[in-house]
């Protein structure tokens, strides 16, 4: 791997495989072509979503937020029964075909990659600063995890549900994946967003990254709280970079937070060969 590779990883699809998924005229996502082929092979759900050469259209959805809402909940619960979507997470994320604000309606975050809609996160990279440089929390995946077990990961990061804050939600993520007071949570620095689109075995993730920088004190020791975090170690930023050019040991998505807070500081510069398609290509979705 390299680090433009590992941004080339993160946007892997085909346009070809998917085809945009329409509500009253408005794209909000696309479906992958299998999954809508089987929906409409499914006679009861016929007059809910229609499948053209075009578009996966919800031609039955009803008006107003709070009844979209109920009624995707059910479709979704329909095909869970069907086995057509593996599980349902739990946390509430907004349909939107931009801003989070603006969202259309509520879908479960384990079924929005099926239809292909953005979801949004928060990761946050915590480090140290010593004479000899900058330090990196760096956390380690617990091996029960659904997704990437054991891999590495940023010392906190997380989904984005529907009805928090932003604050809030870094306030929560801190308090559960490292054991930290909100008085120091509250100390993170917005720096910006990543986006990346690729396709995984669910469907397409069009996601957007909130991303956070925060200066930890040196005697703080994060320690996980709800069993997703099975250890961390601190790093010498040099090493980290290492591993995330040499290697695949990262959740995907998190070398992007990683190689855009190595720009971001001066380690990664524009002496590098890549250095000006790997800044451009950190945020690949308006």
């Amino acid at each position: 791997m390299s680090f433009l590779a590992q941004i080339e990883e993160c946007n892997r699809w085909a346009a070809g495989d998917f085809i945009p998924f329409i509500v009253e005229g408005e794209q909000l996502g696309m479906a992958r072509r299998e999954f809508a082929e089987a929906l409409d092979s499914l006679s009861d759900l016929g007059e809910a979503l229609l499948l053209d050469q075009f578009a996966l259209q919800w031609v039955s959805a009803p008006s107003g937020f709070a009844a979209r809402t109920e009624a995707m909940q059910r479709l979704c619960d329909e095909l869970i029964a069907g086995g057509l979507i593996s599980h349902r997470h739990g946390e509430q994320y907004p349909v939107t075909p931009s801003r989070r604000e603006d969202a259309r309606f509520l879908i479960d975050r384990a079924c929005a990659p099926y239809f292909g809609v953005r979801a949004f996160g928060q990761h946050l990279n915590g480090f140290v600063r010593r004479p000899d440089g900058l330090w990196m929390w760096i956390a380690r995946r617990a091996a029960d995890r659904r997704v990437y077990p054991n891999r590495l990961d940023n010392m906190v990061a997380g989904g984005l549900p529907w009805g928090i804050s932003l604050a809030e939600n870094v306030r929560k993520e801190c308090a559960e994946e490292a054991g930290m007071p909100e008085h120091l949570a509250d100390r993170a620095v917005p720096v910006g967003a990543i986006t990346y689109c690729r396709a995984s075995k669910r469907g397409l993730k069009p996601d957007v990254m909130y991303c956070y920088d925060l200066e930890l004190p040196a005697d703080f020791e994060p320690q996980c709280q709800d069993g997703e975090v099975a250890g961390f170690e601190l790093m010498p930023i040099d090493r980290v970079a290492e591993i995330v050019d040499n290697t695949d040991a990262f959740k995907l998505n998190c070398n992007l937070v990683i190689i855009d807070f190595l720009v971001r500081h001066g380690v990664l510069t524009p002496e590098h060969p890549d250095y000006l398609e790997i800044v451009q290509r950190l945020r690949s979705l308006a």
